[in-house]
């Protein structure tokens, strides 16, 4: 499903390159002062975030960047979950998706693009960790199959208010 290129009304889904890393920083920066998909509280820079790039395989623990009209204009990663090998098979997805592109079901592309690739990935659990109040991502999850598997009440704090964040699963494939 990789294109190099996409113009119009659907973007292009690729893996990033250290070349985006900018372009991936811009857009979770641009998550920070809503306070609804981040609890980092202050922008990241791209050095700082370089260690983190690093760490995504394109063959087990992807990061995908949509891009359209040749700018990436969003995201979607797959980190192990815990660091324990027994959680070989599961992964935590995040999707930042620039706000001048934001409600045009980009979010919803990289999700189905991420939950096709997982057996090819050996991945056979996702799980997205999300506030309880953003109200469009949990949607994003639970319309793309993902179920409530658990709430953490009041573990984050945002400007002084005490928020939860929802654990939401989906299982792709039984052993």
């Amino acid at each position: 499903m990789d294109s190099p290129r996409a113009t119009g009304l659907a973007p292009a889904i690729r893996h990033a390159a250290l070349p985006d890393l900018p372009a991936i920083v811009a857009i979770y920066n641009d998550s920070i002062p809503g306070r609804l998909a981040t609890a980092d509280t202050a922008p990241v820079s791209v050095d700082s975030r370089r260690e983190w790039f690093a760490a995504f395989d394109p063959a087990s623990r992807p990061v995908w960047v949509a891009e359209q009209d040749g700018a990436v204009c969003a995201w979607l990663g797959l980190r192990s979950f815990y660091g324990r090998p027994a959680y070989h098979r599961t992964v935590e997805a995040a999707v930042y998706v620039a706000p001048a592109h934001q409600r045009r079901g980009i979010a919803r592309r990289l999700l189905a693009h991420a939950l096709s690739a997982a057996p090819s990935l050996g991945i056979a659990t996702l799980l997205a960790f999300v506030f309880g109040h953003n109200e469009a991502s949990l949607a994003l999850f639970r319309e793309a199959g993902f179920a409530d598997w658990g709430r953490l009440p009041r573990v984050a704090e945002l400007d002084g208010v005490e928020r939860d964040v929802v654990i939401l699963g989906r299982r792709i494939a039984d052993p």
